[in-house]
Parts: C-alpha cells; sequence; structure tokens
C-alpha cells in the first residue's frame, strides 16, 4: 500500500509573521520553566489507536494484534449456484456455454467469487473438490497471503450445487432451428456418390480443425434431386464452408436471404447458399477449344489450364468452360513404371491388359523420372504433363 506524505512549505525567516514571533517567545518561556520538555516527551510517543500498544505498527497506526483482530484475509460465498446444460453437459459461464471438467468447473468458481482484502500481496490459493452427488460438491479452499508484512491464513468450505438447464444450442437443435441452407449441385451432370462424400468431407475436417462453437452445428440433412441439401445453424458455418468448397473444388456459389419474422423490429433471415461443382476437377483432361489442356487451379472467375502438348497455361471463365467436355477424368488416369526409355519416347506396360506399350514423353520431362501418368485419350496411352516427382 502506498502511502503519500504531505510537508508543509518552510516559511522564510524573512517572511516570519508576528503570531509566530509571539509562539516562540512562549516557549522559550516554558522551555525556561521545564514545563517544554514534558510535553515534547508525550508528543513524539507512537501507541496502537485501538489498544495503546508500543511500536512496531502498521501503516494505519495499529499493533499485530489487532490488526489480526479487524483484518481478515478473504471471504468467498458458503454457497455457490451454477447450471449446467442436461444435455451436452456444459456449463453456464458469463453469458455463454462451455464443455469443462469437475477441476475447471471449481476453479473457475472459486477465481469468480473469492475477495482478497486490498492490502494483500503475495495470495496463494489452493483447493480440492469433495464429490457428494452429481449436482453438488464441497470445495475446500485454503489461502494465504501477506498484509502489512504479516503473514495471514485462511479457510472456507463452499457448497457447488449445480442445477439442471437446456443451453441455447441444445434447445435450438431440439426445435430443428436453422439459419441457413446449404444445396450441393453439380453443372451439366448428376454428383455420384464419390463426390458427395468428398464434398460432405470437408465440412467435417473444418469443423475438427476450427475453434468450438454451439451453434455450429447441423440440423437436417439428406438427398435431393441433383445433389444434397443441409440445414446449418449458423449463417457463418455456411459461409465458411462454401469458401473451402471452392478453393478445394472450384465452381460457383450463390446466396440469397429470406425473411421469416421480426425480432425487436429487426428482420429474422435465413439463408440460402447454393454451391455448383463444375464437372470437372484438378488435373482432368479436358477438351477447349479443339485442344487438350489439363485442369491445373483454382481462380475466382474460373479454373486455370495447363497445355498437354506444350508449355502454355491461360485462365478461363466459367461461362467459357461450359463448352468444354472432359475426356480423360483424373479417376481413369494411371501412374505406370517406366521400362526402357528413350530421347523421344518410353516403354511402359499397359494397365488394363499388361502389355508393353509405346509412349511420347511429355513436354516436360526431365530424362530422370521413373514413372509416367498416362491417360488413355482418343483411342491410345498420351503421357500427362506435371507429373515429375509423383
Amino acid at each position: 500500500m502506498s502511502i503519500a506524505v504531505w510537508k508543509l512549505p518552510k516559511t522564510p525567516s524573512h517572511l516570519m509573521k508576528m503570531s509566530d514571533l509571539a509562539y516562540f517567545s512562549l516557549r522559550e518561556s516554558l522551555k525556561r520553566s521545564g514545563r517544554a520538555e514534558v510535553g515534547r516527551t508525550m508528543s513524539t510517543g507512537a501507541f496502537c489507536i485501538a489498544c495503546g500498544a508500543s511500536p512496531p505498527l502498521t501503516s494505519e497506526r495499529m499493533c499485530e494484534g489487532c490488526l489480526r483482530q479487524r483484518t481478515t484475509l478473504s471471504k468467498i460465498p458458503e454457497r455457490i449456484q451454477q447450471s449446467r446444460c442436461v444435455k451436452c453437459d456444459s456449463f453456464e459461464v458469463r453469458g455463454r456455454w462451455s464443455e469443462m471438467d469437475p477441476d475447471a468447473v471449481a476453479d473457475l468458481r472459486i477465481r469468480e467469487n473469492l475477495i482478497s482484502e486490498k492490502r494483500a500481496k503475495q495470495v496463494d490459493v489452493s483447493f480440492s473438490v469433495e464429490s457428494i452427488d452429481d449436482r453438488t460438491s464441497r470445495l475446500h479452499v485454503e489461502v494465504s497471503g501477506s498484509i502489512e508484512g504479516y503473514g495471514f491464513e485462511g479457510q472456507h468450505e463452499v457448497l457447488l450445487q449445480t442445477s439442471n438447464a437446456v443451453c441455447p444450442a441444445c434447445a435450438r437443435k431440439a426445435g430443428s432451428y436453422f439459419e441457413a441452407t446449404v444445396q450441393l449441385r453439380s453443372s451439366g451432370r448428376r454428383m455420384d456418390d464419390l463426390e458427395l462424400k468428398q464434398l460432405r468431407k470437408t465440412l467435417d475436417d473444418m469443423l475438427e480443425n476450427m475453434e468450438p462453437d454451439a451453434m455450429f452445428f447441423v440440423t437436417k440433412e439428406g438427398p435431393v434431386t441433383g445433389g444434397w441439401d443441409l440445414q446449418l445453424g449458423s449463417k457463418a458455418m455456411a459461409k465458411n464452408w462454401g469458401r473451402r468448397l471452392v478453393r478445394s473444388f472450384g465452381g460457383t456459389i450463390k446466396e440469397t436471404s429470406t425473411v421469416v419474422g421480426s425480432n425487436d423490429g429487426i428482420d429474422v433471415t435465413r439463408l440460402t447458399l447454393s454451391y455448383r461443382k463444375p464437372a470437372y476437377g484438378l488435373r482432368d483432361v479436358i477438351r477447349f477449344r479443339k485442344q487438350l489442356w489439363l485442369v491445373d487451379g483454382w481462380q475466382k472467375d474460373g479454373p486455370s489450364l495447363r497445355r498437354m502438348d506444350r508449355f502454355e497455361r491461360t485462365g478461363v471463365s466459367w461461362r467459357d468452360m461450359e463448352k468444354s467436355t472432359v475426356v480423360c477424368p483424373t479417376a481413369e488416369q494411371h501412374l505406370v513404371e517406366v521400362m526402357n526409355r528413350d530421347s523421344s519416347a518410353v516403354e511402359v506396360m499397359d494397365p488394363t491388359d499388361f502389355r508393353m506399350v509405346t509412349v511420347a514423353l511429355p513436354y516436360d520431362d526431365d530424362g530422370q523420372s521413373s514413372r509416367l501418368r498416362i491417360g488413355f485419350i482418343d483411342g491410345a496411352w498420351l503421357a500427362l504433363p506435371g507429373a515429375t516427382g509423383e
């Protein structure tokens, strides 16, 4: 505790008032009579303001005994009430709900309710949890610290009682609540089960790698004509997933909002997010403008393409790609071992009948690769560029 000491300014001798002169003349006369020595001895003696004991004293002029009688190191209620969700076992903490183990909950409640003396320093708190039943625990709390240089200790027993409740997220799940609908579709064709599983898995991966959020849940999902629909508990969850789908598989997203009610004069809306996956994927071979290209990557406005027969890259819009056709998807491509090679071609084993076939080298061949990626295009096996090092 910091103590401010105020000192009156000294008055110069040449500005001394007449009253000061009278004071000193009176003091001199008392000093000569001997009575001044007694008054001075009484004025300089320090004592406890509570019991009159002699020093040492605290900053508030009390002895150690009186300080201990009038000071409590810490205070905490004898009974603490908390709420726990009966469905997900999460606890209410400052208006939010979190899943916590019993020791963490006890530590949190002690921090919230324990009040230490404002002058206390080096305060240490330890506790143990005694479980009484599923909804009641007894907390044994020990506190130690220092006040005015004296060591203090305190012990408390607190009854921690838990009331059953339902968190907002579980209440919304039980009521089939949702804020967004995500529609998974494909351009120009019907998606197969493998594609749907790949798209759906990205949602699970996203939720696994994100910070837990009680509102990130799936209310309902299932197949529909042409794709798959999901009802999600959060608009933010739907938008995050949509961006992830575009980065991984390309395609386009269309968002629409519908007003479904009003809350305190504010419109309540639901989001419909429609994701349309392109009819081609990364490393698929397509025929575009009478030439063969590899799908090399995704951009905002469309895919980036790589020429099959020479080093050339270009970006194409989604609209222009509507005129393209897939001639060899990634699923029909094969990684094969090179049996023999020369400067322009290699011999590999046909993946279908295991006969030796000759395949022209891709333009980016480094002359040392022991493997090539090939695809059956226009009645012949062709080596695909960009497979070096696979």
